[in-house]
């Protein structure tokens, strides 16, 4: 039997919200009542579009620059438009599988009033226990590492407005913040959150830009890129790594009233982070050049000054704010491990997720390599998590004419053909083995094994100046570098 998702969503959707509405009136119908529903909860294509955009770019978009300085400006541009296109399409595999294992199980009469669908449930439900298993462990390990990689952002941040203390210990201090994101209950309570945080990465990325013309190119400036293997590739596993953010794209779609539209609201909120990345890469990488490659953090470039410094703010509340769409899909792993996930105790669920932030805490002290981290998370991570299973777990569902047939979600209007989706998926299967996880993985794992000798583990203060930098790390040899 086929099904009509569009309709099915649709009664789902006024049933929710009727719900909702009658629950609210009986309970809250103040106007306090009525500012939490408008401010709290969220679940439209506007709520998913500002979430998908603000999660796609954070604390990437400081380290985009010093991507364009390994691999040039020519390199730099076709990477980035290269891996959002295909990014979008791995999208468009993701929802298209959620919305055919949710509507498989609402035909058998499964109701997700209190659970959060997640990555792996989807796998487990298509296609069986060793597909889940590979989902769960990447996807967690990234998101994982997702959160680790902001943490150590928000401790090179903060350090360009006060150096008193080091990046370690500001480390620990926002490891301890990042505990409040325990309070929020799902993504459609991120409303609020998410449209504040787009604003504040577009300052910060115009900033970065209008500041790079304005303070014009130094003197002597080189721009050599592309001069070798090893960064060229490294700086296109970063990129690799920026479009690759829709780990949480099923509990983002979850939160939606029509999850279905939302490979429509990927592709704009890709759109929109373009004009974000590329016009700032280009901006500081042109007045900066080769210096870069010692300044993984580009706004440690640009002259202080009130409008730097309220772009750092902002990108530390941003950053804060994608600790927690990192974490928050962890959580519900947890909770369902531990057997609380569907309970309305909220105060019981908050404090059984806090040791799951403890890892990343750990992490963020022990590899503070800002820059370098993204690139092998990147090659060793995002490759499997966003492009490899969601394509060919797509191959997989529809191996067969019956399931092509009765699928919920049809080829889209511009590819008809079944034959060109799966010559499309093969392609980006293909191209991130070789290109991702071969080049990329060794130049990022060699990089990576550069900065452990040279920085050691556990630095306490990862590229500062030579004054402001504490006692030596737990180092593998004497070098240091600065």
């Amino acid at each position: 039997m086929v099904g009509n998702y569009g309709e099915m969503e649709e009664q789902n959707q006024k049933l929710d919200q009727a719900l909702e509405a009658e629950q609210a009136q009986l309970t809250d119908p103040s106007m306090n009542g009525h500012l939490k529903r408008l401010l709290w909860h969220g679940g439209s294509v506007y709520d998913a579009w500002f979430s998908a955009a603000s999660n796609q770019v954070a604390q990437v978009l400081l380290t985009l620059p010093y991507s364009f300085s390994q691999l040039g400006y020519p390199s730099g541009i076709v990477f980035q438009l290269f891996y959002g296109v295909i990014g979008c399409w791995s999208c468009y595999m993701i929802t298209s599988l959620y919305v055919e294992y949710r509507t498989r199980k609402e035909r058998e009469g499964v109701l997700f009033k209190n659970h959060v669908i997640q990555w792996f449930e989807v796998l487990d439900g298509l296609l069986g226990p060793y597909w889940k298993a590979a989902g769960l462990f990447f996807n967690c390990t990234f998101l994982l590492f997702g959160a680790v990689i902001q943490l150590i952002a928000c401790a090179s941040n903060i350090f360009l407005l006060n150096d008193h203390l080091d990046k370690r210990e500001w480390t620990y201090i926002f490891g301890a913040c990042c505990m409040l994101t325990v309070l929020v209950p799902t993504f459609r309570n991120y409303r609020l959150w998410s449209f504040f945080g787009l604003l504040m990465i577009s300052y910060t990325a115009w900033y970065m830009t209008i500041a790079a013309l304005a303070h014009g190119q130094i003197p002597n400036v080189v721009h050599s890129a592309p001069t070798a293997k090893v960064p060229y590739f490294t700086g296109a596993t970063n990129i690799l790594y920026t479009f690759g953010g829709h780990a949480v794209t099923v509990e983002i779609m979850h939160a939606m009233w029509k999850p279905v539209k939302f490979k429509y609201v990927y592709i704009f909120a890709t759109l929109y982070v373009f004009t974000l990345t590329i016009p700032s890469a280009i901006a500081v990488y042109w007045a900066f050049g080769d210096l870069l490659l010692e300044h993984s953090n580009a706004l440690s470039l640009l002259p202080r000054s009130g409008a730097r410094d309220l772009a750092v703010v902002l990108m530390l509340i941003h950053q804060f704010i994608t600790v927690g769409f990192a974490v928050t899909p962890l959580y519900f792993v947890w909770e369902k491990i531990i057997g609380i996930h569907t309970s309305k105790n909220m105060l019981l669920r908050a404090v059984c997720r806090m040791p799951v932030i403890l890892p990343v805490w750990f992490f963020a002290i022990a590899f503070p390599f800002f820059g370098p981290i993204n690139s092998t998370v990147g090659a060793l991570l995002v490759t499997f998590t966003v492009y490899i299973i969601p394509c060919t777990a797509h191959m997989r569902v529809f191996y067969t004419a019956k399931a092509r047939q009765n699928a919920v979600v049809r080829p889209p209007f511009f590819m008809q053909s079944w034959i060109a989706i799966y010559l499309v998926n093969i392609f980006i299967v293909i191209w991130t083995i070789v290109i991702g996880i071969g080049w990329g993985g060794w130049a990022s794992v060699t990089t990576f094994k550069d900065q452990i000798k040279t920085f050691g583990v556990f630095a306490p203060c990862y590229q500062c100046p030579p004054t402001a930098a504490p006692a030596p790390a737990l180092s593998l040899n004497t070098t240091h570098h600065n």
